[in-house]
């Protein structure tokens, strides 16, 4: 990633068509390695291609992939499952905040 985001500031800097020189001075100035294969396989892919385009087809292709959150792991638990193991946290924070009150032994701080 840290290859691409050098080869986009290069793009944005000025240059048409970044060399691999251009990138590892960049990542260079950070204190950042670029590895070399990587960054041989970028120049490839991006030799004769317009970035704008490159990124609108990106684009596209991230806007088909499901991005769901962590509530298909819930949906997808047997009914049975979840419900008690909710319940029982409840009840463990409940019993939490009784110990936590106990601790002060019935003295407050302005007594």
């Amino acid at each position: 990633m840290k290859i691409i985001a050098a080869y986009l500031l290069a793009l944005l800097g000025g240059k048409t068509s970044p060399t691999a020189e251009d990138i590892k001075t960049i990542l260079g100035a950070v204190g950042a390695e670029a590895d070399e294969d990587m960054l041989k396989l970028l120049l490839k892919e991006v030799q004769g291609k317009d970035i704008t385009e490159l990124i609108a087809s990106g684009r596209e292709k991230l806007a088909s992939v499901p991005s769901g959150g962590g509530g298909a792991v819930a949906v997808a638990a047997p009914a049975g499952v979840a419900a008690p193991a909710a319940a029982e946290a409840k009840k463990e924070e409940k019993i939490e905040e009784k110990e936590e009150s106990d601790d002060d032994m019935g003295f407050s701080l302005f007594d």
